[in-house]
């Protein structure tokens, strides 16, 4: 089996789900059709770890199953493992922060291998995960876990991610401060009985801001890399 190859059974343990699950979602069409490999064992891969990993995150969202059949027909036909997962990032931002507290065990059952030191040193600095007490159990952030284990993966330093966090974060926290003064200024009303209509209002929005957000950074992005040059700036 190829080394990105993961058996039902593998494929379960990596989204936290059951075995049953996956099979449940696969009967409904949700999961496409594993590769038949040697023995007839039926070969999954990281495009389905990251769709298992979306439908649960609209489950946990509250969509029903006849719900998430109609957004999962609306994303493109061969869409990649990579932009699965940054819609399931998209889906988890709406939702209240939801942080799991799970033992080493479960943790590397999710990350599908054997975490050393220095990998649980890179995800507390990306803060996929929080070092509790106790050196073997951890606090994770569901949404954010399979991105980062993917960074794991990386032939990037862990300063360069760090120092793209950290603009990341800078001009996120710019545009949120811009947005939040247009809306109080543009469509803020006062009035006491109007506050809470306001704030549910703002609420709504958010989804639509964040996706917006995100399409703009990778359209940019994208930009950006094209007009790289042949050599390092430094070359």
């Amino acid at each position: 089996m190829p080394h990105s190859a993961l058996t039902i059974d593998e494929l379960a343990a990596r989204a936290g789900v059951t075995v049953r699950t996956v099979r449940f979602y696969s009967g409904r069409g949700l999961l496409p059709p594993p590769v038949i490999g040697p023995r007839r064992v039926g070969q999954y891969g990281p495009g389905h770890l990251s769709r298992l990993a979306l439908i649960e995150e609209l489950r946990h969202q509250g969509l029903t199953l006849a719900a998430i059949e109609r957004y999962l027909r609306q994303l493109p036909a061969g869409i990649s493992a990579h932009d699965l997962a940054i819609h399931r990032a998209l889906v988890a931002s709406w939702l209240p922060e939801d942080v799991e507290e799970i033992d080493r065990e479960k943790l590397e059952h999710r990350a599908g291998r054997r975490l050393a030191e220095a990998d649980l040193e890179r995800l507390a600095a990306m803060n996929v995960l929080e070092r509790t007490a106790d050196p073997d159990a951890f606090r994770v952030d569901p949404g954010t876990l399979h991105l980062g284990m993917r960074l794991l993966d990386m032939p990037v330093p862990l300063e360069a991610i760090l120092a793209a966090r950290e603009v990341m974060l800078e001009h996120a926290r710019a545009a949120a401060r811009e947005i939040s003064r247009i809306f109080r200024a543009e469509v803020w009303r006062p009035e006491p009985e109007q506050a809470a209509a306001m704030r549910s209002l703002s609420a709504q929005m958010q989804p639509l801001v964040v996706q917006a957000l995100v399409t703009t950074f990778q359209r940019s992005l994208q930009e950006e890399v094209r007009a790289w040059p042949d050599t390092r700036p430094d070359g």
